[in-house]
């Protein structure tokens, strides 16, 4: 599937320039063409949504509502959930925390990403431990669950791909156990939607959570899918036109507001549908592309890589269920003897090669892996003191998906094995916190 910026070149510290190697798709994945192209096609018709007679304005909000089914058929949503557009996945976790019940215990597990680990603070919460198996997740949840008061509401929060391993979690038997002992469950399928179909009915999950830039659809757009009940009764999450569906003046001068009880209830103010247009686009090109044939060309991939890094004993492949366990194509790592920030800033300044580093804005995730204890960092970031040649106290992700060429796959491996044989080409030196090439 093309992909925007595969015909992008970059310079290189050491003269010349390559093409850039895109290999940061956990992080936010490059545009579809196909996305890019039905949005500049709509531009020129963009309008109110829901605010206006014209034509732009009509034809801006059947793109919307059109929208909205075309997500819920890719989700394979039940017919009474709701497709709530949010900005992102981080803004969907925290749409639902603000409309659970008021006694509501969460349970999730420490391994979450921050947009799916944070948002519960103002419910009881219960932190799982990390799991070193899918059987092992589902152990510790049942045995959380039935230890938990019988009575009230419960929600189970659960990645369905690790934006760290890249390790699918047993979200099907995790909804099960959940739904056995009366709780309901959110899906974060941040990194599970754009490398493998997600069915809310199949998997049994009360909702999904997911966000367009990590489909192939930039603009700033989310999505929250799921079961209608909570949120209609939850207080709107922004108050504002939209959701709102009359506006009285009481003669004590307050007002009275009726607000709506679909999912415009959480959608207030003028939406981004051009966001959730691409959102619609990137749904409709992953269903015609074919699943099956993109997990099959990435693992593929995965394969390569894995392979790869697997013949330089200095590498340390990051994993909760062991080498055998399945995955999109996300993978951490350290380096012996290299800090991470330095190995991704040589793997970018000498070979156009983008990865991640740091803790993945899944901070006790990776230090469960490292086995370090915490240190001073910034969000997402590299340890301050961080400097060329310390020992790693983060890891590297390179991570892919459709549209990635052969050749970066095959450029990475190289630029591994050339870089832990002969050292950086180049002089780096830090600044703030992490490693840069220095100048000449």
């Amino acid at each position: 599937m093309p992909v925007l910026g595969r015909d992008v070149t970059v310079p290189l510290v050491t003269g010349g320039e390559v093409g850039y190697a895109a290999l940061d798709y956990a992080a936010s994945a490059p545009a579809l063409q196909r996305v890019w192209d039905d949005v500049a096609a709509y531009a020129p018709y963009y309008g109110s949504v829901h605010r206006g007679a014209g034509y732009l304005s009509q034809l801006s909000t059947d793109l919307f509502e059109n929208s909205r089914a075309t997500v819920a058929e890719f989700l394979d949503c039940r017919a009474d959930d709701q497709v709530v557009f949010t900005r992102s996945t981080t803004d969907s976790l925290n749409l639902l925390a603000a409309a659970l019940p008021a006694d509501c215990q969460v349970f999730v597990f420490e391994t979450e990403h921050h947009a799916s680990l944070l948002p519960w603070s103002d419910h009881r919460v219960s932190y799982l431990d990390a799991p070193r198996t899918p059987a092992r997740a589902v152990e510790i949840l049942e045995r959380a669950l039935a230890a938990r008061e019988p009575y009230g509401p419960a929600l189970v929060c659960v990645t369905g791909a690790s934006n760290v391993t890249g390790e699918l979690w047993p979200v099907r038997e995790l909804a099960a156990a959940a739904h056995a002992h009366g709780a309901r469950i959110v899906l974060d399928a941040a990194q599970l939607a754009p490398h493998h179909p997600v069915s809310v009915r199949d998997l049994d999950v009360d909702w999904v959570a997911f966000s367009g830039h990590k489909l192939y659809a930039p603009f700033g757009s989310g999505v929250l899918a799921g079961r209608a009940d909570w949120l209609r009764e939850a207080d709107p999450y922004l108050a504002g036109g939209g959701a709102s569906r009359t506006v009285t003046r009481r003669t004590d001068g307050g007002v009275d507001v009726e607000w709506h009880t679909t999912a415009a209830r959480h959608e207030a103010g003028s939406p981004n549908v051009i966001g959730v247009y691409a959102i619609a686009s990137a749904c409709k090109a992953l269903t015609e592309a074919g699943f099956e044939n993109l997990v099959a060309r990435e693992e593929r991939l995965i394969a390569a890589v894995r392979a790869g890094l697997a013949e330089v004993p200095e590498v340390r492949v990051l994993s909760l269920f062991g080498d055998d366990a399945p995955r999109v194509g996300v993978i951490s790592f350290v380096v012996e003897g290299w800090n991470s920030s330095h190995f991704a800033a040589a793997l970018s300044a000498e070979y156009g090669i983008g990865v991640r580093d740091g803790l993945f804005c899944a901070h006790p995730l990776v230090r469960t892996l490292l086995g370090s204890d915490p240190q001073v960092i910034g969000e997402c970031g590299a340890p301050e003191a961080a400097a060329p040649g310390e020992r790693s106290l983060n890891a590297i992700r390179v991570s892919f998906g459709a549209g990635t060429p052969d050749e970066h796959v095959e450029r990475f491996v190289r630029a591994v094995k050339e870089l832990v044989r002969d050292g950086a080409a180049w002089s780096y030196r830090t600044e703030d916190g992490r490693c840069v090439p220095a100048r000449d």
